[in-house]
């Protein structure tokens, strides 16, 4: 592993930094004041960053796409993670899933997710069904060419500024190796407005304020099944192809906000003085900011080096694993030091601390929660033994 970037690389990461500074920070606080962006200047968002030349970074040359590899996007991600997720929701990273549609479903969702014309959400999670997948009861049934879905989903993000979504549902059951019989889980695309589906506000969230969760309710929504995304029953392997890698987004975005809240903290311990001295001077201070840098550093390199495993085709799985608990909880530590190294003035909404502080509680949730990624690291290393 060439542990220096490429020139394209460090472009990329000056370039999105420099962005994100300029072009999103002077919006934060608006956002979090109000809980809203206006979609106005969500499109705004939009046509400077394709200004740029960096919407669709995620996407493959051949749709339309940046095609940048896993490593140079998972650096673009973690500068992202700078800013709030109501802000970076607009950089426009279609969901990689999309890359399954067939030809059709690429002419007509695909390709406009890549021109910026449409953004789509992703919906799994359902109240009774989190981080046990299969348990879904939103369903799907068969009516001549159609499908009819009844069941609801929530904890949607950003459903509420998407216009269309790929939806995963039980479509029948088939019998497992060992125990009950498992559900069959398929993928489609619905559209916005269709008759029968019906997207309203969800859950007011303490962590990323103007990043909304959505609830999608189904009541016999009618679907072609020409808008099923691969083959029925077959969306887990849609699911472990394009999506594990989002675990890693969460892991890159942590290291980023954790590199803002350790640069602010850091300046503090500069400048700040008590009993006559730089308050950096001490050594209960100077540890903590010691601690902080060795655990984001430890979290960065463990976030590279995964998307490094992936672009070299080998598996990544636990690597993925390990890096999203270890950079989401190190965040967690992180802004809470930070606080503690500003004293009372860190949970105040002068600084930006005590919203990191709030949003990185979440980062141990969604995309797998902290347990989930130490079953699926101690699973990979127990299978080979046979246990």
């Amino acid at each position: 592993m060439n542990f220096g970037l490429s020139h394209e690389q460090q472009l990329v990461v000056d370039t999105v930094r420099s962005f994100v500074k300029t072009e999103l920070y002077p919006l934060e606080r608006d956002l979090e004041r109000t809980g809203n962006l206006p979609r106005e200047l969500g499109r705004e968002i939009q046509r400077k960053v394709k200004e740029l030349g960096f919407y669709a970074p995620n996407i493959p040359e051949e749709f339309g796409g940046g095609g940048l590899d896993h490593l140079t996007f998972t650096l673009l991600e973690r500068e992202l993670g700078r800013t709030a997720m109501g802000l970076s929701v607009w950089w426009g990273r279609p969901s990689g899933i999309l890359c399954a549609c067939n030809a059709e479903q690429r002419e007509r969702y695909l390709l406009p997710s890549v021109q910026g014309e449409t953004i789509d959400a992703l919906a799994m999670t359902e109240p009774d069904a989190g981080s046990d997948v299969r348990g879904m009861r939103c369903t799907a049934r068969r009516d001549g060419t159609d499908w009819i879905i009844d069941g609801t989903k929530h904890f949607i993000s950003h459903a509420d500024v998407a216009d269309f979504f790929i939806v995963f549902v039980a479509t029948g059951e088939e019998p497992a190796r060992r125990g009950p019989p498992k559900k069959r889980i398929s993928c489609f695309l619905i559209d916005r407005g269709t008759p029968g589906f019906e997207e309203r506000h969800g859950y007011n969230s303490v962590s990323h304020r103007g990043y909304h969760n959505s609830i999608l309710n189904f009541d016999s929504c009618r679907v072609p099944a020409a808008q099923m995304m691969g083959e029925e029953g077959q969306a887990f392997e849609l699911a472990n192809t394009w999506l594990r890698a989002t675990r890693l987004t969460v892991a890159a975005m942590s290291v980023g906000r954790a590199r803002r809240a350790f640069d602010l903290a850091l300046a503090y311990a500069a400048q700040r003085k008590q009993f006559g001295e730089v308050i950096g001077r001490f050594q209960g201070v100077s540890f903590k900011l010691a601690d902080m840098v060795t655990a984001i550093d430890a979290a960065d390199w463990l976030t590279l080096a995964a998307a490094w495993r992936i672009d070299q085709g080998l598996d990544a799985n636990r690597e993925i694993a390990e890096a999203k608990v270890f950079a989401s909880e190190m965040l967690a530590r992180v802004t809470d030091e930070a606080i503690q190294i500003h004293g009372g003035m860190g949970l105040m909404d002068e600084l930006p601390l005590e919203r990191f502080w709030r949003d990185a509680r979440v980062e141990r949730i969604w995309d797998g929660t902290s347990e989930i990624q130490r079953h699926i690291i101690s699973r990979e290393l127990l299978r080979p033994l046979g246990a």
